[in-house]
């Protein structure tokens, strides 16, 4: 190799990053020994922001592109350099080049519980865990506050200090919300919102910000996720209805059945539909039974008084007549022979004269006379 050959060895014409990973942020140009050539090409993809870097001093910044390194597009490096060996000399510059596309594998949860103040439950210790993006907004800003000279920066080196923001924020928001622990669900997607306008603001000094924050699961402790399953159960006896204080004892049973079939014990099981029984007698006493009616006088002597008689004459009825109003009925002449008589028990109307207990008024009353001629 020529003298030539080795020269052109140590000059770079092509600056370029090929990102073949999913978790780097920022990745150093390797320049070592080498030194990029004035008119060399610059390659800056699309998510891509490449930062040449003086002597430790941040000079010029190029966005997707593709450039031809000349000293009208490099004016910071370019006064920094004063090129006193002419404009066409090769340089020394540290290109890092950052990703500016979002990284949405960032995962968080919450290490210890979180407190928060229930109206109906009182103080809650909750846990969370979910994921969120982040994407760099000013590549200055990261490169000064966090990367350094970092030749690789990598997500996993501020996962947790990110994380440690996301957890602090979180509670902040939860406390600050005052949503009842059963409605949380219903307001995951808001809460993430907050979340992410926070962390964006408070990442904004290192040029980071997080578009999306996502909340997967705010879960209970395992004695509170019980009561409540619990306090849900009992729901069925709400309307206070026989049919439901029922089917609350016999859920309850069934519980405690269960209970002693897992080993919980005879003890448990009796223990448990005792509850179903004490706790369905507090929400629906027991049914009383009516008090009895007062009873009739017993009769003092004799068979119970006979119901009385009615009288048919010429299609007109009379009546009730009991047996001495029916003597009465025979001297006035309303009640011969001939006259219908019915009272209850009989199937229908009959002669008066064929019906014993009726007939033996007649006496010897004498019949109808017969029509004149």
């Amino acid at each position: 190799m020529g003298l030539l050959d080795k020269i052109k060895g140590e000059l770079v014409d092509i600056v370029e990053w090929l990102d073949d990973t999913r978790d780097t942020i920022v990745w150093r140009f390797p320049r070592y020994e080498n030194e990029i050539k004035m008119g060399a090409r610059l390659v800056v993809r699309e998510s891509q922001t490449a930062v040449f870097v003086n002597e430790g001093q941040i000079a010029d910044v190029f966005e997707p592109g593709t450039y031809t390194l000349e000293t009208q597009n490099l004016p910071v490096l370019s006064t920094l350099k004063g090129w006193k060996h002419g404009f066409h000399s090769p340089f020394k510059a540290e290109v890092y080049f950052v990703s500016t596309r979002q990284f949405t594998d960032m995962k968080w949860g919450t290490k210890n519980p979180v407190m928060m103040r229930d109206p109906e439950l009182g103080m809650v210790r909750v846990r969370a865990f979910g994921a969120y993006s982040v994407r760099v907004t000013d590549p200055q800003k990261l490169l000064r506050e966090l990367v350094g000279t970092d030749p690789q920066f990598r997500t996993d080196e501020v996962h947790e200090y990110l994380r440690q923001n996301v957890v602090s924020h979180f509670a902040s928001v939860l406390a600050s919300a005052g949503i009842p622990v059963v409605e949380l669900a219903a307001h995951h997607g808001d809460l993430g919102d907050q979340l992410a306008a926070r962390l964006t603001d408070e990442l904004a000094e290192l040029g980071i910000s997080v578009p999306n924050f996502v909340i997967e699961n705010i879960s209970l402790p395992p004695e509170v996720e019980e009561a409540l399953d619990k306090r849900t159960s009992m729901g069925i006896v709400s309307s206070g209805t026989v049919g439901s204080m029922a089917a609350f004892q016999q859920f309850q049973a069934g519980q405690a059945m269960e209970a002693a079939a897992d080993g919980g014990g005879s003890a448990g099981a009796v223990i448990g539909m005792g509850l179903g029984q004490s706790v369905g007698n507090a929400i629906v006493p027991p049914a009383q039974p009516a008090p009895a009616a007062p009873s009739a006088p017993a009769p003092t002597s004799g068979p119970p008084p006979l119901p009385g008689w009615y009288l048919g004459n010429g299609g007109s009825q009379s009546g009730p007549f009991d047996d001495a109003a029916l003597a009465g009925q025979v001297a006035a002449g309303t009640l011969t022979p001939a006259t219908l008589i019915w009272r209850a028990g009989m199937a229908g109307w009959e002669p008066a004269s064929s019906v014993p207990d009726v007939a033996k008024h007649l006496g010897a009353t004498p019949p109808p006379l017969p029509p004149q001629a």
